[in-house]
């Protein structure tokens, strides 16, 4: 493979344009092709986004030689069945969040990966953004003391229809997995897997839920509130309360932020100065990890990715949401 990662993209819609923009500011990336189920749809993608290539059918890119890597970008749903397609023909893969339905999909995911000695990592771009990494290091490092608490949502008021992606059952909808998932990847990046889950929701007439709430319990009765919504818009903040500090990362926590820093003695605010729109960090660590020939990411680890659907597995059951 030479130095600059050709990328492919599978469903060019509206995550993938944010993916072709952060590509942008990769310098060791390409955006070389899309594909789409409508060759109309992926030629406005590639003239729009500066593709070289548009392909109407998803096997034809897969075979394209100058192909090195694939960002799947279609709804749910089809992650798991679109990404074992893309190893099958031993294409590297970055898969959207959530990386599949349910731990089974996934388990198969990365057990087909390592049968085909190929890349796959899960896209869970808010690992990879500086003001996240640095939170976690702040709470794992233990300077500040133990974890007190901790609150993060994430809710936006989209109306309702029945046929939309949000709410349509058979295309995975539903706050949970679309966006409730940023919350609990933060309680897991901070806190790790709790030792207790509970849930609540309000469903909506298409059985999805609207409106998702779980707390994590870890030991000492520590707790992560944890909140999604498709119904009303919410702060999309995140606080984490330690023993002699609090950090609060401003809205939105899941993108490129700031962090109010706060002990007995100070208080203030860590920039970060990002210039992008955040998805060049996650294009930039699988770049890297094919450059050194790994097939399995070193941060997003096939671990994390199982133990972050286990915990969605988990509150889905906990509020009656099956797919």
């Amino acid at each position: 493979m030479s130095k600059k990662i050709n990328w492919g993209i599978l469903g060019p819609g509206k995550i993938a344009k944010k993916f072709a923009l952060g590509l942008e500011h990769v310098e060791n990336a390409n955006l070389y092709a899309a594909a789409s189920r409508s060759l109309e749809k992926a030629r406005d993608f590639a003239e729009e986004m500066g593709a070289d290539k548009a392909y109407g059918n998803y096997t034809e890119m897969l075979n394209d030689p100058e192909v090195d890597a694939i960002y799947i970008a279609t709804p749910h749903v089809f992650h798991h069945e679109h990404t074992l397609l893309c190893l099958k023909h031993k294409k590297a893969v970055l898969c959207e969040k959530p990386f599949a339905m349910n731990k089974d999909q996934v388990k198969e995911m990365i057990d087909f990966a390592q049968k085909q000695d190929t890349f796959l990592m899960e896209a869970m771009w808010t690992h990879f953004l500086p003001h996240f990494k640095y939170t976690t290091e702040i709470i794992k490092s233990g300077k500040y003391g133990k974890v007190l608490s901790m609150e993060a949502d994430f809710g936006f008021d989209a109306p309702f229809n029945a046929e939309s992606r949000i709410y349509n059952k058979s295309l995975g909808g539903g706050s949970l997995l679309d966006i409730g998932i940023y919350p609990i990847f933060a309680a897991l990046s901070f806190l790790g897997k709790p030792k207790k889950i509970e849930a609540t929701a309000k469903m909506t007439k298409t059985d999805v839920d609207a409106r998702c709430h779980a707390t994590f319990i870890y030991p000492e009765n520590v707790k992560a509130e944890l909140y999604s919504s498709v119904d009303k818009t919410t702060q999309v903040s995140a606080t984490v309360k330690l023993e002699k500090a609090e950090i609060y990362i401003k809205p939105r926590f899941h993108q490129p932020s700031s962090v109010v820093f706060t002990t007995e003695n100070e208080s203030f605010t860590r920039e970060f100065g990002v210039e992008s729109n955040g998805y060049n960090f996650e294009a930039e660590h699988v770049g890297q990890m094919l450059l050194e020939g790994r097939k399995e990411s070193t941060e997003m680890t096939f671990a994390k990715s199982l133990e972050l659907i286990e915990m969605l597995d988990s509150v889905r059951e906990k509020i009656g949401l099956e797919y």
